[in-house]
This record gives C-alpha cells, sequence and structure tokens, in this order.
C-alpha cells in the first residue's frame, strides 16, 4: 500500500508540473510581443500621424510616463523633455521605463532629450524648446502630419483611434490654434514691456527680469495673442524651422523679449504669412476652467466636474494635480486601460487580463477603432470648421 501512495504521489507531482509548465507557456505566448512591428503606412490614404512634444520638471517622470501611455500609439511619434531642473537620474530611470514597454521597444517611435534646457514658464526659453523639439521631430520622421503640445499637467480625454479617425476628414494643412488680435491688457502687460530670460544664456536656473523702460507696439507686422497649447501642421512648422521668408526669424527675435512668448509667437507668425493665416482653426481642442479674475492659470480638475469634461468635445484636459482621482476616471471610463499600461486601440491584438497588456501583441497598426468620444470630438471640430469656412480670414 506504501509504494501505491508513493506511486500515486509521484504521477500527481508530474501531473502538476506538467500543468504548471503549460500554463507559464500560455501566459509567455500571450505576453512576447511580435519580433517585428507591424509596417507602418502613411499618406493621404492612410489615418493621419501625429508627433506630440511632452514636457515636464523635476519629479515629473511618472506624470510624464503615464501621459505617454494615455496617448500611445505605434503610428505617432513623441519626444519627451525633462527640464534640466530634473537630475540625471530622474531622466535614466524615464528612459529605462519607456524602453520597458514591449510596444514602444519594437517600434521605437519614442525618444528623451538627453541634452535637456532650462525652461522658464514666463520667458522666451519655452518657445527654443518647442522649435527645438519641432526640428528634431522633422528630422527624424517624415510621417508625421501634425506637431501637438503637451505638459506633463495634462491628460487626453480620447483614444488616438479617436483622434486619428476625426482628423482623417480634416484638411492636412489646418492649424488649430487659439488667436485673436485683440490683446486688450496684454499689450501694456505682455508686449511693451522689454523681459529678458537668463535661461537662454546661464547655466543655472533663474528667473526673468524686466527693464525699466518700454517699447512701443510694432507696426512692421501685427500682433496676435492666444492659448499657447497647440496643433500644429507639418506645413507650417516647416515654414518656422526652416525659414525660406524671414517673417519666422524676424519675429522670433522680437518675441525673445516678450513675457509669456508661448502665447504670441506661432499665433502672429500664421497671421502675418499670407500663405498660412487661411489654415487657422481658432480652437486648441482643450477643456481648461480658468481662474476668474484675472484668467492667468487654469484651475487643477477634479472628479466633480468629471462629466462636463467627457462631455466637452475636447481631445485634453488641463490641468491636474499628480495622480489626482479623475486621472483613474477617464482610465476607466474613456480610455479603458490598466495603469502602467498603454490605451488599447484596434492595433492591440493581445488578450485583456490581469497578467497581459493587450497591447504586448499587435495587428495592422493603420487600422482604427473609433469609440463613442469619437462623435463629440467630431461635432467640436466641425463647428470651428464652420467658423472657418463662414470667414475668409480667420486671422483678424
Amino acid at each position: 500500500m506504501g509504494a501505491e501512495k508513493k506511486w500515486l504521489l509521484t504521477l500527481f507531482t508530474a501531473v502538476f508540473l506538467s500543468l504548471m509548465l503549460l500554463l507559464m507557456s500560455s501566459i509567455s505566448s500571450f505576453s512576447s510581443p511580435k519580433t517585428f512591428p507591424s509596417l507602418v503606412q502613411h499618406g493621404s490614404h492612410y489615418p493621419p500621424s501625429f508627433a506630440y512634444f511632452i514636457s515636464g520638471g523635476d519629479k515629473d517622470k511618472d506624470r510624464i510616463l503615464r501621459l505617454l501611455l494615455a496617448i500611445y500609439h505605434p503610428r505617432n511619434r513623441y519626444l519627451l523633455h525633462l527640464g534640466r531642473d530634473a537630475k540625471d537620474e530622474e531622466r535614466q530611470a524615464l528612459v529605462t521605463s519607456v524602453r520597458s514597454v514591449p510596444a514602444i521597444r519594437a517600434f521605437g517611435n519614442v525618444d528623451v532629450v538627453g541634452k535637456a534646457d532650462w525652461v522658464t514658464y514666463l520667458g522666451s526659453s519655452n518657445v527654443a524648446i518647442t522649435l527645438r523639439a519641432a526640428a528634431i521631430m522633422l528630422r527624424l520622421d517624415g510621417g508625421w502630419n501634425w506637431f501637438i503640445t503637451l505638459s506633463a499637467r495634462d491628460y487626453p480625454l480620447i483614444t488616438q483611434d479617436d483622434l486619428a479617425h476625426v482628423f482623417s476628414s480634416v484638411r492636412r494643412d489646418l492649424n488649430f490654434i487659439d488667436h485673436t488680435s485683440d490683446l486688450g491688457w496684454k499689450e501694456g502687460d505682455r508686449f511693451q514691456p522689454i523681459s529678458v530670460d537668463p535661461g537662454l544664456y546661464l547655466a543655472r536656473r533663474s528667473q526673468i527680469f524686466q527693464a525699466t523702460q518700454n517699447r512701443p507696439t510694432p507696426d512692421a507686422f501685427k500682433l496676435f495673442t492666444g492659448s499657447p497649447w497647440v496643433v500644429l501642421s507639418r506645413p507650417f512648422l516647416e515654414f518656422c524651422i526652416f525659414g525660406w521668408d524671414n517673417l519666422p526669424r524676424m519675429l522670433l527675435m522680437y518675441f525673445t523679449n516678450v513675457k509669456l512668448p508661448q502665447e504670441g509667437y506661432f499665433h502672429s507668425v500664421i497671421c502675418n504669412a499670407p500663405e498660412f493665416r487661411n489654415t487657422t482653426v481658432n480652437g486648441d481642442l482643450r477643456y481648461m476652467i480658468w481662474d476668474n479674475p484675472p484668467k492667468m492659470e487654469p484651475l487643477f480638475l477634479n472628479a466633480s466636474i468629471y462629466d462636463q469634461m467627457a462631455g466637452s468635445g475636447a481631445a485634453f484636459a488641463r490641468q491636474f494635480e499628480v495622480d489626482n482621482h479623475v486621472l483613474d476616471m477617464i482610465d476607466d471610463k474613456i480610455l479603458r486601460r490598466g495603469r502602467n499600461r498603454a490605451t488599447p486601440g484596434a492595433w492591440c491584438t493581445g488578450r485583456k487580463s490581469w497578467w497581459m497588456d493587450p497591447c504586448s501583441q499587435w495587428g495592422d497598426v493603420n487600422i482604427l477603432k473609433p469609440g463613442p468620444q469619437a462623435k463629440k470630438l467630431e461635432g467640436s471640430i466641425s463647428s470651428l470648421l464652420d467658423d472657418l469656412t463662414s470667414q475668409t480670414n480667420q486671422c483678424k
């Protein structure tokens, strides 16, 4: 009888080990990515692609990574910038975290700026890093159609399948940039004072300072102002970077000494350039609630206004505190993604489970599967385009 029990125990152990090996093999086969990524196709017959520039500062590594995964898609291009106030260890940790994502490792479409710049929110160094990012994007990838600026305090209200689906029916030379020539109080507060950003020439962090004398408002060109958050077309950015016309450089020289130049540089360039002034769509596709008065800084968003955000038809929202609960609500209800996982799209073909990221396997990345938020964004953009077609020139 003892020998029989010993034999049964051996048999049971063998069966148990076989089942465990089979289970582990199944999990491994589910979670391992394809050896070769799907071919990304660009052109008028394929969905548009986006170049994202995401910026942040000290201790923003986790926020930038979370935002990246929330807006990730293999067809897009991403450039991440942690300002020079962040430690090199934090920057390297961001690189390591990015490379740990199977799809990002396979498609190689995410880069981190190694030689970071000082960024002064009020100063011209902000425009400088944006232009640098655009130049890098133009050199790295020839397929993207729109350049989108985001900060670590932003978050999407749609999936990338939604965004690409809606923009598939939009002219690819259009620029979504909130702008006005009605300068109001900004003329005396922003444009006439002479401001200097030491971040352009000092190796240490320093705040801007202002000269004692003011300068007159320019009459060689017209000034425009608006939201610093933009969605710019590739043709317009090529105009700004390659500069076959002197206008972008001339305005850059002027805006070097303007406080908050990101609220006026691109706006003034595009509205003073005859070949681009009729490509402006007057909206930034952002959901924000401004402090009132004086409308200087958007308020922090929370769960109490989730329904308004979700129904707004905006593509992005700002600003959010670190790991606020409303971000989890957006992840669960809109993006339908797990924490530390990319937002699923039609390209994700893996099984959804607690042990596996569905985006660790992929199929045809050129296929889109829009969700219900796409209709809301489509409605917002249709309204903006109606305003565009009703006027011969949006830059007034």
